[in-house]
This record gives structure tokens, C-alpha cells and sequence, in this order.
């Protein structure tokens, strides 16, 4: 039981990474980008071609480096110029750029899954509250605790982070305040980015990596963004870690309906708090 409640939590830390540059980028620009599951899927591309041609230290720290220059790319060319668009327009503009990133990705590296080694320091298992457990899952629990807590502390406690939250709350208030909005936006999408390429270069060890995985957890993240309040860090974090201990042992205990535990999740807290666990009304 300790072992499977640490899948959940080693999966939880996923969509933790990964909602949380989802929630940030929604908060700020308004945006639902259906791109970010192959942002995340690209991250994982990127890192097992880094980590086959150098090693996984070095692409646990490109990927995020190349996704956070995707993110600015879209923020340059497509976000700022649909900001005045309505959200269902950017929200296809964005499914467009996640099946045009996916099909890239089949001409560069195929169709087939790979499967990517962790690193040597990482490989073998450790004991946890006396049950065995990979050491790389670990290592991947810890790097997501560390990234929320940085993420955190940057959004709330720096300047940067100030001008983020004021933004975020009402874009043209911070503008009359002097805040550059179009510079913390860019700021904030490759930050959004970047996580997509860690949580990318993170799964690489711990999933298979096919073109296919990014559109397989994008509903999911979707779910915990709302879940967790639309716009929301913190929220997109709990959701995130909530969600995935819950799938996991949803896999043990009723494994014919582990596949629902999301959108049941979705139902029950959008009847309870149509604002999400963390959202604020409106």
C-alpha cells in the first residue's frame, strides 16, 4: 500500500509541474492553450535526444531551456496578437498548434514509443517506510516539491511575482499602474513552457515516450486546472497531487472506474465551488 499511495503522489508531482504552467498562463492571458500537452510532450522528445546524445543531467536542464523558447514564440506570435480575439478563437489556434507540434514530432522521431533510461545514479530501488521503491520516482517526487516551492516563493515573495498577480487580476489596473504587461506575459508563457519541459524531461524515465502522450494528459490537466480554480497556482498544485494519489488507488480499488476519478472529480467540486477549490468569485 506504501508503494502504490508514492505512485500516486510520483503522479500527482507530474500534473503538479505541468498544471501549474497551465494555471499560470490561463490567469494571466485568460488562455486555454490545448498546446501544452505537446509542449510537454516535446520536453520528453528533447530529453531523451539530449539524454541519448549526452546524458539526463544535461536534458533535464535543455529541455525546459528549449520549451521556455517555444513558449516565447507563442507568446510573440500568437497570444499577443489574438489578446482582443475571443476565447473560443485562440483556444482553436492553440488545438491547431498542438496537432501541427504532434505531427512534427511523428516526421522527426516517428511513430514508435521509446523508452528512455534513467540515469545510473538513479537506477535501483530504495526503502520508504520498509517497502521498496524505485529511486528515480523518488528523485521525481522531490524535483516537483522543490519546483512548487520555488514557483511559490518567486510568485509571492519577488517583484516579478507582485507584477504577476497584479496582472493577473485585472490587466488594465496594472497597466495604469505602470506594470509592463506585455513583458510579464512573456515572462509567465516561458515560464509556462519551461514547466511543460520539465515535467516532459521528468516523465521521459517514468512513461514510454510517444507522440501520442501529450494529447493523453492534456484532459487531465485541463480537469485539475479547473478543479483547482481557474488561474490559480496553488490550487493547480493541491488539484494536481489530490488527483493523481486518487487515480492511482482508484487503479486498486475500483479499477473499472479508475478511468472516471477525473471528470467525477470535475462534477463534484464544479457543484460544490463552481470557482474551483482555490478560485475566487466572480
Amino acid at each position: 500500500m506504501i508503494a502504490q499511495l508514492l505512485n500516486g503522489i510520483a503522479l500527482g508531482s507530474l500534473y503538479m509541474v505541468l498544471s501549474s504552467g497551465l494555471a499560470m498562463i490561463y490567469g494571466l492571458r485568460g488562455v486555454t492553450n490545448f498546446a501544452h500537452g505537446s509542449l510537454y510532450m516535446a520536453g520528453a522528445y528533447v530529453a531523451m535526444s539530449v539524454s541519448a546524445n549526452v546524458n539526463f543531467w544535461v536534458a533535464l536542464l535543455a529541455a525546459p531551456l528549449v520549451l521556455a523558447i517555444v513558449g516565447a514564440s507563442l507568446e510573440l506570435i500568437f497570444f499577443r496578437s489574438l489578446q482582443d480575439r475571443n476565447h473560443i478563437e485562440v483556444g482553436l489556434v492553440t488545438f491547431g498548434l498542438s496537432m501541427i507540434l504532434e505531427r512534427v514530432i511523428v516526421l522527426v522521431w516517428g511513430e514508435q514509443t521509446h523508452t528512455v533510461s534513467p540515469p545510473e545514479l538513479l537506477t535501483g530501488s530504495m526503502s520508504i517506510l520498509g517497502a521498496s521503491y524505485p529511486t528515480y520516482r523518488i528523485f521525481l517526487i522531490v524535483v516537483a516539491l522543490v519546483m512548487a516551492a520555488a514557483l511559490v516563493g518567486w510568485v509571492q515573495y519577488t517583484r516579478t511575482g507582485l507584477y504577476v498577480r497584479a496582472a493577473s487580476r485585472d490587466v488594465q489596473a496594472a497597466s495604469v499602474l505602470g506594470i509592463n504587461v506585455d513583458r510579464v506575459s512573456l515572462i509567465v508563457v516561458c515560464v509556462g513552457g519551461a514547466l511543460a519541459g520539465l515535467a516532459g524531461a521528468l516523465a521521459a524515465p517514468y512513461i514510454s515516450v510517444s507522440p501520442t502522450m501529450g494529447m493523453q494528459i492534456l484532459i487531465t490537466v485541463l480537469i485539475v486546472v479547473v478543479v483547482g480554480g481557474a488561474g490559480s497556482i496553488g490550487g493547480a498544485m493541491v488539484a494536481g497531487m489530490a488527483l493523481g494519489v486518487l487515480q492511482t488507488m482508484g487503479n486498486i480499488w475500483v479499477p473499472a472506474l479508475a478511468a472516471l476519478i477525473p471528470f467525477v472529480a470535475l462534477v463534484v467540486v464544479l457543484l460544490w465551488r463552481p470557482q474551483g477549490i482555490a478560485g475566487k468569485k466572480a
